[in-house]
This record gives structure tokens, sequence and C-alpha cells, in this order.
């Protein structure tokens, strides 16, 4: 057993571009955003995105990074349609393989299984195949001879992912109510960096909630990064809600503005803008 500690731009350092990159969390809540700044900080590009996406879509696409988004939806959920991602999608900026979310699971769980594909309901009699026509259906062995969806596999290079809690060895406990299938992305993946609200010891972990809420596994996890706040502006409950101020900022401001204000240096700069900017708000 090791310490896997890390930094999040030493994180950043072992990503390249051109990589299949999986971001967990949902909509606009517990997106690893300490993690995505870093990664805005840096040169990569090319790159494809599979994501339940929230800001970290939206900011990824606006700074022109995303080569192909596989996902099921771009939320910031109190906002249905997250601003900058549409606007990066109505340009034709990049390619789309948009799925069901019941699909995007499935391909989540066929990749930790090392399975090329599995069968799923979802999809059919939808538009899903007409929009994706590279899906492909097979048909029940069986007596049944149902046919379904053969949903490929979301094999991920690299994942980055965000909880609570996490211990130095890489398990991470989820205390809020929204697990959304972040150990998925974990195993899904060839290395999984998990940012977490506070690096606690391994003894720690269950006094807070039982040992179930431990949903991350160190054999799937290669760096932990301690990162209080790391969600910001999305949310982490129980630790800190969504900030729905700062949210509407940046989904009605101009992208090259609100990347020059909040996204120039690094997160200790993005920290003290976002507090300027709450002093200037009274």
């Amino acid at each position: 057993m090791t310490d896997k500690t890390m930094t999040a731009d030493e994180v950043v350092a072992r990503l390249h571009s051109g990589m299949t990159l999986g971001i967990g969390g949902w909509g606009s809540r517990r997106k690893p955003m300490a993690l995505v700044r870093a990664l805005l900080r840096s040169d990569l590009t090319d790159l494809t995105v599979v994501s339940y996406g929230g800001p970290d879509v939206g900011m990824l696409a606006a700074a022109g990074r995303i080569r192909k988004l596989v996902a099921a939806f771009v939320t910031l959920d109190s906002i249905p349609l997250e601003p900058h991602y549409r606007a990066a999608r109505e340009s034709g900026a990049f390619e789309l393989m948009e799925v069901d979310e019941g699909m995007f699971m499935w391909g989540l769980r066929a990749a930790a299984n090392r399975l090329p594909f599995l069968p799923v309901r979802a999809g059919i009699g939808s538009d899903v195949m007409r929009v994706n026509p590279g899906l492909r259906t097979v048909t029940s062995p069986y007596d049944d001879g149902e046919t379904f969806v053969a949903m490929p596999a979301l094999r991920l290079d690299a994942a980055l992912v965000h909880v609570n809690r996490a211990d130095r060895l890489g398990n991470g406990q989820y205390l809020g109510p929204d697990p959304y299938f972040d150990d998925l992305f974990c195993e899904a993946a060839d290395a999984a960096y998990v940012s977490c609200e506070r690096i606690v010891d391994t003894a720690e972990l269950t006094k807070e909630a039982p040992p179930q809420s431990l949903l991350v596994k160190r054999l799937s996890v290669t760096g932990v990064v301690e990162a209080p706040g790391g969600a910001h502006f999305t949310s982490c409950a129980p630790d800190h809600g969504r900030d729905e101020d700062f949210q509407r900022l940046y989904a009605t401001t101009p992208w090259a503005e609100f990347a020059e204000r909040f996204l120039a240096g690094d997160e200790e700069a993005y920290r003290s803008a976002v507090r300027n900017w709450q002093e200037e708000q009274g």
C-alpha cells in the first residue's frame, strides 16, 4: 500500500492531448472543478470527454479543448442547458455522441468489467439509433429472441472525480445523497484521479458514515488530491451546496471575460477572485 497523494498540477502532468477523459459528477453536482481548472491551465487539447455533463464540459468546450463529447446531457441543473456547451455545439465545435442516461451507465459498466459492450433496452424505439449510426443491435441467443442495443464500452484513458473524503491510499467516500457512478468512472479508466474535500486517516472514513459509503476503492485509484472547495461552484453535499449566484454569473458572462477574471491564475488565484467578486456583491 502506497501514499497516492498528488497535486492537481501533478495529475494534469500525467494527462496528454488526444486522450479519452472521463469526468465524474452529475450536471452541476460534485464535479472535480479544481482538476478541470488545472487542466485549463495546461495546453492539453483534442480531448474525447465522457461525462454526465455540467460546467466541466461547458468550460472545456468554451476553451476549445474538446474534439468529441460522449454525454447523456449537459446541464447546470437549476439552469437546464449549459450555455457555453450550447454555444460550442451550435457552432459545430466538436463531434457529439449523445445517448440515453441508462445507455451511458451501461457503457461505463461494460468498460469497468472489460467487456466490449452490454445489451440494454434503453434506446430501442427512439432516435438514438438514428443520431448514432455507429450503434449496433444484438439479438438474445435464448428463446425470447429479444433485440437490444449493444451499448459499446466507454473505456477511458483517465478519469477525474471529486468526493467528500478520501484517504492517502485512494479509498474515496461519499457523504451526500448523489453517488452517481463515480466508482464506475474510476473502474472504467486506465488511471483514475480523485480529488476530495479532505484527506483523512483510513480509520476516520467509517466514523462519519457507514462502510457502504466507501464507493471508490483504492485498487482503481491512481492519485488523490486534497482540494477543499474543489467542486466549486457545483455542489458537494453535505460539505457545501451549489453557489447559485456564481453559477448565474458564469452562465451569463462571455467566456473570454469570465476566463480572464477567474481562470488566469492558479487555484488560489481562483478562490481569491471568487472572494473578491462575492465581496463586491455585498
